[in-house]
C-alpha cells in the first residue's frame, strides 16, 4: 500500500501513521511530542499537522493512520502558517532566557522556531512561576520551560515502566511533576535520565558538575584525576570526524583532560575487569555454596535505586559488588597516593560517565567526588578552549589503572556484563578457558530479554538472562517473586542498549546510533590482546599486592557495599 506525500509515492505497512511513513521515507515532518516507544500517539504539540486532500481540516500526522491512496502535503502554505502560529503560542509563555539555558544550541523548540522563521513576538502570554526542583543530586526540573509535550511522561511510563512523573494540575497551572508536586529526590524516580534525553527543551536537565570540576582544577590544594567509562569514547567519536577508534578517542580525552589540568586520567574499563573478578567469584560461590538466586548485577545505579525504592524484597538477590565507577573511585583513593606523592594535597576524583544516575551513586557512596556526563565533557573542554579534534592531542592513559581487556570494554553495552562474567566464571569453576563459539554472542543486540545456558561442568549448567532496559524486567521479577525463576544470574541495565544509551549520552540518539556504539565495543573486544577479565595483569597485581583474592576481607571492605531498603533521601 502507498500514499503520496509532497508528490512522492511512499509505501507503508498497515497500522503506520502518516508521520511514521514519512520518516521512513526520509521526509521531515517536525514534531515535539512523538516518540517511537509510545503505545498511543499523544498529539499533544500539534506541530506535526499536515494537509490531506479531501479532508476539511488539517490533521496531526502522528495520530492519522495512513490509508491507501491518501495524498498528503506536509509544508503547504496553510500548514506552514498554522505550524508557525502554534510555535509562536508555545513561545508566548516560555521564559526568555535562551542565552543562559543549558540547552542553548541544542533546543528542539528553538531549532523549530528558527526553521519556521519566527523572528518577532505576536503573542504576549503570562509567564509561569513554578518553583525549580533542584532536590536531586542528579537531575533538575524547571517546569517553566516545559511545553507539556509529554515525551518524558511517555518514556517514564511506557519505556522504563517507573511512572515517577505525570501531568498534574489543570489549565494554565498544568505541569509535569512527581506525585503531589514533590521533589525528584523524594519521589519514585530512579534518576536514569531517560526523561532528560527525551525532553525537547531545558525543562529536564542533569545537575551539571562542570563548575565544581573547574573549581577543583583551580584549587592549588587539590590533585584532580579522572576516570572514563567504556561507553564514553564509543560515543564521543561520533561528533569528531578525526577520531576513528575507541582507543584513539579515549587517548584524545586523556590528552585534553591533561591539558585542562588533570594530573592523571584512568580507564574505568580497568575497574570493570576488577568488578568481573569479584562478581563472577560471588556468582560461583552462590551457585556452589548456597545463596539467594538468581543473583542480579549491581553495576547499573538506576536499577539499584529501583530495587531499593520499589522492590526492597529483592535486595538479597543483588550482587554486593560496587559498580566499576565506585570500585575505581575506591581503588584510586586507596592506592594512588601510595604511588604518587600528593605533597599534602587532597585527591579529587572525577568520573566521566554516560549515566545521570551515577551522580546519585557517587553522592550516595562517596568514593567519587564529581561525575560528568558525556554531554558535560564537551562543555568542560569548550570552557577550557580545548577540542578532541586537535591533532596530536592524544596521550596514553595513566598507570596503575590503565590496562583493560575486551571483556571490560563490553560493559558499555547490554549483555556485556553477562558475557564478561561468564568467560571468567567458567575459568573459576573449570580451570580452563571457555571456547565461546556462537553462544555468547546470543547475549548481544537490543532484544528486550536475552537468555543463555552454559554448561560449566557435569551436572552444572548456568542459566543466564540479560534484561535490556528496566521496562523489560517485569516478567523476570514476577518469576523470582513466585519462586519459579529458572535463572542463576541476571544482568539488568536500566537504559535500553545499556550504557551506550544512558541518560547522560547526547540528546539525539536513535536505535541505529545505539547499535553503532555497540558495534564499536564489539570491535574493541574482537581485536583485544586479552579478552577475559582475569587476564588483566594490573588487576592481578592489585590482588597480589593489596587484596589477596576476590571476596577476601580486604576486597569486601573496599569493593563491596550494602543496600538500604525504602525511601531514605
Amino acid at each position: 500500500m502507498s500514499i503520496t506525500i509532497n508528490g512522492r509515492t511512499v509505501d507503508f505497512n498497515p497500522g503506520d501513521t502518516v508521520l511514521k511513513a514519512a520518516r521512513q521515507a526520509g521526509i521531515h515532518i517536525p514534531s515535539l511530542c512523538a516518540l517511537e516507544c509510545a503505545v498511543q500517539p499523544a498529539g499533544a504539540c500539534r506541530v506535526c499537522i499536515v494537509e490531506v486532500e479531501g479532508m476539511p481540516r488539517v490533521q496531526t500526522s502522528c495520530t492519522l493512520l495512513a490509508t491507501h491512496g491518501m495524498v498528503v502535503h506536509t509544508h503547504s502554505p496553510k500548514v506552514l502558517k498554522l505550524r508557525r502560529n502554534i510555535v509562536e503560542l508555545l513561545l508566548a509563555s516560555h521564559p526568555d532566557d535562551c542565552l543562559y539555558c543549558g540547552r542553548n544550541g541544542n533546543c528542539e523548540l528553538a531549532a523549530l522556531a528558527l526553521q519556521l522563521g519566527v523572528r518577532e513576538r505576536h503573542y504576549l502570554g503570562a509567564k509561569k512561576a513554578h518553583a525549580l526542583d533542584v532536590s536531586s543530586p542528579a537531575l533538575m526540573r524547571d517546569p517553566n520551560k516545559c511545553i507539556l509535550c509529554g515525551r518524558c511522561v511517555t518514556v517514564c511510563h511506557v519505556q522504563q515502566k517507573v511512572g515517577a512523573i505525570d501531568f498534574i494540575g489543570r489549565g494554565f497551572r498544568t505541569q509535569v511533576a512527581p506525585g503531589f508536586a514533590s521533589g525528584i529526590n523524594v519521589s519514585g524516580c530512579i534518576l536514569c535520565g531517560q526523561c532528560v534525553r527525551a525532553c525537547p527543551t531545558g525543562a529536564l536537565m542533569e545537575k551539571s558538575a562542570v563548575a565544581d570540576v573547574l573549581a577543583a582544577l583551580a584549587d592549588p590544594n587539590k590533585v584532580v584525576v579522572a576516570q572514563v567509562a567504556p561507553a564514553v569514547p564509543a560515543t564521543l567519536l561520533e561528533a569528531h570526524p578525526g577520531l576513528r577508534t575507541v582507543p584513539g578517542t579515549l587517548e584524545a580525552v586523556a590528552g585534553a583532560f591533561r591539558r585542562a589540568g588533570f594530573q592523571a586520567v584512568f580507564d574505568t574499563t580497568w575497574a570493570a575487569d576488577l568488578t568481573i573478578m569479584e562478581e563472577a567469584s560471588e556468582l560461583v560461590q552462590r551457585v556452589t555454596s548456597g545463596g539467594a538466586l538468581p543473583m542480579f548485577t549491581s553495576c547499573s545505579p538506576g536499577w539499584i535505586r529501583y530495587v531499593e525504592l520499589h522492590r526492597p524484597d529483592l535486595i538479597p538477590h543483588l550482587s554486593t559488588c560496587k559498580s566499576p565507577q565506585q570500585m575505581a573511585g575506591s581503588a584510586i583513593k586507596a592506592f594512588y597516593p601510595q604511588r604518587v606523592d600528593l605533597k599534602g594535597k587532597g585527591l579529587y576524583v572525577v568520573s566521566v560517565m554516560p549515566c545521570t544516575a551515577k551522580k546519585y551513586e557517587a553522592h550516595d557512596l562517596g568514593d567519587v567526588d564529581a561525575v560528568l556526563t558525556t554531554r558535560e565533557v564537551e562543555d568542560l573542554l569548550a570552557r577550557c578552549g580545548l577540542s578532541l579534534d586537535t591533532p596530536g592531542i592524544g596521550v596514553p592513559l595513566d598507570a596503575p589503572f590503565a590496562e583493560s581487556t575486551g571483556a571490560g570494554r563490553l560493559f558499555g553495552g547490554t549483555g556485556g556484563v553477562m558475557e564478561a562474567a561468564v568467560r571468567t566464571a567458567y575459568k573459576l569453576v573449570t580451570g580452563h578457558e571457555l571456547h565461546e563459539g556462537p553462544k555468547l554472542t546470543d547475549l548481544r543486540g537490543t532484544r528486550g530479554v536475552k537468555t543463555l545456558d552454559v554448561q560449566v561442568a557435569a551436572g552444572l549448567t548456568l542459566h543466564c538472562a540479560v534484561v535490556n532496559g528496566l521496562g523489560e524486567v517485569g516478567p523476570i521479577l514476577a518469576e523470582v517473586t513466585a519462586g519459579k525463576s529458572p535463572y542463576h544470574f541476571v544482568e539488568v541495565m536500566t537504559c535500553p542498549g545499556g550504557c551506550v544509551g544512558g541518560g547522560g549520552q547526547p540528546y539525539a540518539t536513535d536505535g541505529h546510533t545505539v547499535l553503532g556504539r555497540l558495534d564499536r565495543l564489539y570491535e574493541v573486544d574482537r581485536n583485544a590482546t586479552h579478552r577475559r577479565s582475569h587476564e588483566n595483569e594490573e588487576v592481578q597485581s592489585l590482588y597480589r599486592d593489596h587484596l589477596e583474592a576476590p571476596l577476601s576481607e580486604q576486597s569486601h571492605h573496599l569493593l563491596h557495599r550494602r543496600y538500604t531498603p525504602g525511601e531514605r533521601d
